[in-house]
């Protein structure tokens, strides 16, 4: 299993974006609602939007602790299923409306959906898939940390700091990108000084 740290960071980002989507839905109910089609938009209210990714989020984070525990060939495929429609989400959200102000992915309207968002999923989605192909039947994470180096803990440090990056690279670097664009473009038009 040689990509099971890109699994543990996979599987960490679903318990904490699942935790914080069921305790503040409102973004990623916004950003959703956007998404769904115009003839579809009077039965997808926000309000069962919202209701729905709260059922979602309960959801994600329950498969993340379950594929933390147990990190076995269905556990992993399902984590990899996971990222790929994220990333299809994502994309499409990209695509058809441009960069969302907010996917909401962490409860908060700092995440905004980007092409490197898509992208971290769909490599997110690879890693849990080679780790399916290559996960025990039976086992847990214990199991699996015993059969590292130093009984798995650096491999768990450095997936910490995996799942810390990659909360970066999904929320604060797009907000700074944007922030960017928005000073360059003010800029830009400035009246120079006589």
């Amino acid at each position: 299993m040689q990509l099971f740290g890109l699994y543990l960071v996979a599987a960490s980002l679903l318990v904490g974006a699942g935790v914080a989507k069921a305790i503040r839905p409102d973004d990623t109910a916004r950003a959703l609602a956007t998404l769904v089609p115009r003839p579809a938009r009077g039965v997808a209210t926000l309000r069962r939007v919202r209701t729905a990714v709260r059922a979602g989020a309960f959801i994600e984070a329950a498969l993340g602790v379950l594929a933390l525990a147990l990190p076995r060939p269905v556990t992993a495929a399902l984590v990899a299923f996971s990222y790929a429609a994220f990333a299809v989400v994502v994309g499409y959200a990209v695509a058809h409306e441009g960069a969302l102000a907010s996917c909401g992915c962490f409860g908060r309207p700092d995440t905004p959906a980007t092409l490197t968002h898509a992208l971290i999923n769909l490599g997110l989605a690879a890693a849990c898939a080679a780790v399916a192909f290559g996960a025990p039947d039976t086992g847990s994470v214990v199991t699996v940390l015993a059969h590292q180096p130093l009984a798995g803990v650096p491999l768990l440090f450095l997936s910490a700091v995996g799942v810390g990056v990659t909360y970066l690279a999904l929320s604060v670097l797009p907000a700074l990108e944007a922030a960017r664009r928005l000073v360059q473009r003010r800029s830009d038009t400035a009246v120079p000084a006589p």
